[in-house]
């Protein structure tokens, strides 16, 4: 896990979308740089929006089956914000992922994508990269068996009453302290939640937490998981909850300072064995 790739896409780069449209090309550069310099190929998704070239990147490593395993995180921000923890945390956490298994021959086939046009005015639109990219896999019958969206990874406090929910019943179930990485899905991505959370507590001794909940409670389908919901596959977003932990959620002042980068390492270890025992289950 490299904090390098943090400080160069929220520090060097800073705000990226379409309204800052150099920066987003020059983030969008830069990630396939990194992919390339892991030993990856990877493509590019290209689609207009605005009459602006707009693109996801993707890696992948072709398995034995034809099965396949998504990984992934968004790369603009929103406007204003340089985006440390939404989304260069996820970005940087999917890059070190790739350059781990680059190598690797997965029995089920892994794709490593970065995604473009998360935010707002995107999100949850026809212009959502993540949509338009799952939409292309529907029709072509590409069989995604699970999805793993990281979204802001890097907030961990050790304060009681550091975390907070969306509705007030949640509180009563899960932690009060912003400590841990949960696993969100909807109902219909439960039997992959409780994979990827069980594969995650074996093999990584880091707080934990995971929920099936209905995409209607706030925050449940805040990322690119929910393109792949749209299009029926499996998908889960691994976070550190955003907005009801991190103070500097969609601000100015979301930098790389305000990041814990040992506990970001860790999460990544945790999901790397993740992605291999979902890319390696027969």
């Amino acid at each position: 896990m490299s904090c390098a790739d943090v400080q160069k896409l929220a520090i060097e780069i800073g705000p990226r979308n379409l309204d800052r449209y150099d920066k987003l090309r020059a983030a969008a550069d830069f990630i396939e740089q990194s992919f390339i310099q892991a030993g990856c190929k990877p493509t590019r998704q290209r689609y207009t929006v605005e009459e602006k070239a707009c693109d996801n990147i993707e890696v992948e490593l072709p398995g034995a089956s034809a099965d396949i395993v998504v990984v992934g995180g968004h790369y603009d921000t929103v406007m204003g914000s340089p985006g440390a923890n939404d989304n260069a945390s996820g970005v940087a956490g999917t890059l070190a992922l790739a350059r781990r298994f680059a190598h690797s021959k997965p029995q089920r086939t892994i794709r490593f994508v970065a995604f473009v046009n998360e935010e707002p005015m995107h999100f949850q639109t026809a212009t959502m990269g993540s949509l338009v990219y799952a939409k292309a896999c529907r029709s072509r019958g590409d069989k995604i068996v699970a999805m793993i969206s990281l979204e802001t990874i890097g907030c961990y406090l050790h304060e009681e009453g550091s975390q907070t929910y969306p509705l007030p019943v949640l509180n009563k179930i899960y932690p009060t302290r912003g400590d841990y990485i949960g696993f969100i899905g909807n109902t219909a991505s439960s039997a992959l939640i409780k994979k990827a959370i069980r594969s995650f507590r074996t093999h990584a001794s880091f707080p934990s937490e995971g929920a099936a909940m209905f995409e209607w409670i706030p925050g449940v389908g805040w990322s690119d998981q929910w393109a792949f919901w749209r299009h029926g596959y499996p998908g889960i977003m691994v976070t550190d909850t955003a907005p009801f932990r991190y103070a500097h959620y969609h601000a100015a002042s979301d930098t790389p300072d305000k990041l814990d980068f040992d506990s970001m390492a860790r999460v990544v270890d945790g999901v790397e064995k993740v992605v291999a025992d979902l890319a390696n289950q027969r």
